[in-house]
This record gives C-alpha cells, structure tokens and sequence, in this order.
C-alpha cells in the first residue's frame, strides 16, 4: 500500500529555515503529483504547497510563497519542503500527501479526500 514518512519537522527560532522531506513508498512515484498541507492545533488543515507529478509546476499559498520552496526527487521517491523565515504563525503539524489519481494536476482545491496521506511530522516557531 502507499506509505508516506515525513521528517525534518522540530523546533527553531523564527526566522530560522527547516527542510521537511517525504519518503514516498507503493506508488509509482514519478506520475503522481505531491503536496504538502498543514494543520495548527485548533485549527482545519490547509493547503501549503504542490508540485505536478513532473516536476515542472509548482504552486503555493499566498501565505507562504515567499519563504517555502517545494521540490521533488523521482530518483528517491521524495518530495521535500524547504521553509525559510519562519514565523510563530508556522507552527503546525505539516503533512505530505499523494495524489490518488496518477498523472493528475493537484490544486489548493483539490479535495482531501483526494489524496494519500502521510503521519506528519511538528513544526514549532518559537518567537
């Protein structure tokens, strides 16, 4: 079955960079498109970044366009996100997700039902 294994998640002062990785597993890697989403405690989970099963589209909310930077490697069946200037708003667990559906374009609309998922990995912002 499809496993996704985020890392890279913990504690850093703001404006500090993290880079979280996902280890996908079970799935062709190279024909599905990946996103990363985030959940604060409270709070819904929300859509922070995506990139196209080729690689070449990216897209990111307008919250973290800036700083965040997603990428992917087909070789190693991984997709990472690299965060730069963190902020206490930040703070969430940050999930990888898969799409079900290969070779499909992911939005920051496409529904979570839509996707794989990965067990998430924390991020904490401290000010």
């Amino acid at each position: 079955q499809v496993q996704l294994v985020e890392s890279g998640g913990g504690l850093v002062q703001a404006g500090g960079s993290l880079r979280l990785s996902c280890a996908a597993s079970g799935l062709t890697f190279s024909i599905y498109a990946m996103a990363w989403f985030r959940q604060a405690a409270g709070k819904e989970r929300e859509f922070v970044g995506a990139i196209s099963w080729g690689g070449t589209t990216t897209d990111a909310a307008d919250s973290v366009k800036a700083r965040f930077t997603i990428s992917r490697d087909t070789a190693q069946n991984m997709v990472f996100l690299q965060m730069n200037n963190l902020s206490p708003e930040d703070t969430a667990a940050y999930y990888c997700a898969a799409s079900r559906t290969p070779y499909r374009t992911v939005r920051r609309t496409t529904r979570t039902e839509d996707y794989y998922w990965g067990q998430g990995t924390q991020v904490t912002v401290s000010s």
